[in-house]
Parts: C-alpha cells; structure tokens; sequence
C-alpha cells in the first residue's frame, strides 16, 4: 500500500512542478512585456495597457504563490504516518471512487486505477478526514461507505 501512496505522492509533486513552471514563465514574461512598454502619445492607451500588465503580473504571483503553498503541503505528507482514521496524507478507497487526501491535483492515473488527489479542506475531504474504514457518508446525493483507508 505505501508503494501505492509514493507514487500518487509523486505524481502530485510533478503536478505541482508543473504548476510552478508555469507560473513562474508566464510571471516573466508579463514582467519582460510590461519593461518592453514605452509610453505612446496616446496617454490613456499606455495607462490601460500597463495596468493590465500589472493585473497579468499579479495574477501569475498568486498562482506561483499558491503552487509554491502547494509544494509545502505536499513536503509535509512525504512521510506521513499509517492511521486508521482518514487524514493528510491517507489513500482512502471509497465505494464511489477512491481518494489521495494531498493537494487539489484532480484526477491521477495510477495504471489502471483512477484516484482524485484532493485537499483536506475541500468539500469531499472535510467529509473524508476522521473517518474509518465501514463509515458512511453522504455528498452530492450520492452513499460514499469507506472501503478503506491506508
């Protein structure tokens, strides 16, 4: 079962690589366009045009920040203790799909098995954290009944 949960763990951690990447190339390019700008004479033209830049440049901050917030969480489940209750870091298999309780990394491909790398503090996770194997719950109008957790 560890070998299992080292490899969803890995997938989400290049999951995240990618994510900061991206990130961190698309944050450089908005800061290379908006140094690139030279002012026109159309004066409002240029202060529209620099502060989309600026809008571009803090988006791409937020999402590196948040990718890099990501790896952090991720870091901290490298290792994360066997419990028979669902928390960080547990693979639970559910009688609706199966769950890596991670980072919102979405659906995994391990083989032939699907599992959802979801956070903790999502909707289904927050239903998921505490429980044990032969518990039940209900989400989106659907009966999840824990197969179990590892």
């Amino acid at each position: 079962m560890q070998e299992i949960k080292d490899s969803l763990y890995q997938l989400c951690l290049k999951f995240i690589e990618e994510r900061i990447n991206t990130a961190e190339t698309a944050l450089k390019q908005a800061r290379e366009a908006s140094n690139d700008d030279t002012k026109s004479s159309a004066g409002d033209k240029y202060e529209t045009s620099r502060e989309m830049m600026q809008q571009d440049i803090d988006r791409n901050k937020r999402l590196l920040i948040d990718a890099e917030e990501n790896q952090r969480v991720l870091a901290s489940l490298k290792d994360a203790p066997f419990s028979e209750s669902a928390r960080n870091g547990s693979l639970v298999y559910t009688s609706q799909g199966n769950f890596y309780l991670s980072i919102s990394a979405g659906q995994l491909q391990l083989g032939k098995d699907t599992v959802f790398a979801i956070s903790a503090v999502s909707p289904i996770g927050k239903l998921l954290l505490g429980k044990e194997k032969g518990a039940s719950f209900d989400f989106n109008g659907k009966k999840y009944q824990i197969k179990e957790v590892a």
